[in-house]
């Protein structure tokens, strides 16, 4: 491990929690002491104790991918299939919250995130798509304001991804996964909107698996983002610090624990953690 690493990463090594999945992805801890997760090619979503097995926590969850809360607690879902945003009611139900854009259909909302002002923003690449399957001819991230209405805020990345805020929520992170591999960021505007896209960090690499995918942020602002070979890792400026390797390569990642110095992984077939000495960004509905 890159010595840089090494003042970020407590554990010596990953461990395994659970395996035996087609492709995890979505990681989201619960604080009630458990850690979400989805299996999207089984279009399943798990919970999961420490310590224990995992649980199917919803059957037939429309190919799920990301996950987060909003400022009530409530689940946010992006469901791929579907090609909507959900959301989970105190009953159990589950209700759309996006699915059109200046009425068009969505493509596949891929990763969300929640800001502590009550928008939530959510990646909406095609790249799985037919053209003939597209309301609209380029990959999005979107806004949904808290009295619902969805708009377009970025237009102009290839394939965003993942997503995850600084810890002043000034900026908005966007991971491009597909041709040119790179972080994008944004600074978030009062009204919502972001401006002055710039790349953030290049994550071009000769590994020949990984891309860029999921990011989440810790409390001094350094940027963890899975891509080729591992958990790359920068500092607040954009240098890169490492790769934290694991057996397989991450889809996703997230804090949790009681301290949130827990870093799970979603890496392919398993679920992984490690323990770092710094705590992350929580979502701002989990204070």
């Amino acid at each position: 491990m890159a010595e840089s690493l090494e003042r970020i990463v407590e554990s010596p090594d990953p461990e395994r929690l659970a395996t035996g999945f087609e492709f995890t992805e979505g990681p989201l801890w619960h604080p009630n002491g458990y850690l979400l997760f989805v299996d999207i090619r089984r279009s399943l979503i798990h919970s999961l104790v420490p310590g224990a097995q995992p649980e199917i926590f919803r059957e037939d969850s429309g190919r799920s991918n990301g996950l987060t809360f909003d400022l009530d607690g409530r689940l946010i879902i992006c469901e791929m299939e579907n090609r909507r945003v959900s959301r989970m009611e105190p009953d159990g139900s589950y209700v759309s919250i996006a699915e059109r854009w200046q009425g068009k259909r969505l493509h596949r909302p891929n990763d969300v995130v929640c800001h502590s002002g009550g928008s939530i923003y959510f990646s909406n690449p095609g790249f799985s798509l037919e053209a003939d399957e597209r309301d609209f001819d380029f990959n999005s991230v979107h806004r949904i304001a808290p009295d619902g209405t969805v708009t377009a805020v970025i237009t102009d990345l290839e394939t965003p991804n993942g997503l995850a805020f600084s810890p002043d929520e000034g900026i908005l992170y966007v991971a491009n996964t597909r041709e040119a591999m790179y972080i994008a960021a944004y600074d978030v505007q009062a009204d919502g909107s972001v401006a002055n896209g710039r790349v953030f960090a290049d994550m071009s690499s000769d590994e020949t698996e990984g891309v860029p995918d999921g990011m989440k942020i810790d409390e001094e602002g350094r940027v963890y983002c899975t891509g080729p070979g591992g958990c790359w890792v920068f500092d607040a400026s954009g240098s890169k610090l490492g790769t934290i390797r694991l057996p397989e390569i991450p889809s996703n990642c997230a804090w949790g624990g009681p301290d949130y110095k827990t870093m799970f992984f979603t890496a392919r077939t398993s679920v992984y953690t490690l323990r770092m000495k710094t705590g992350g960004i929580r979502p701002p509905g989990i204070g």
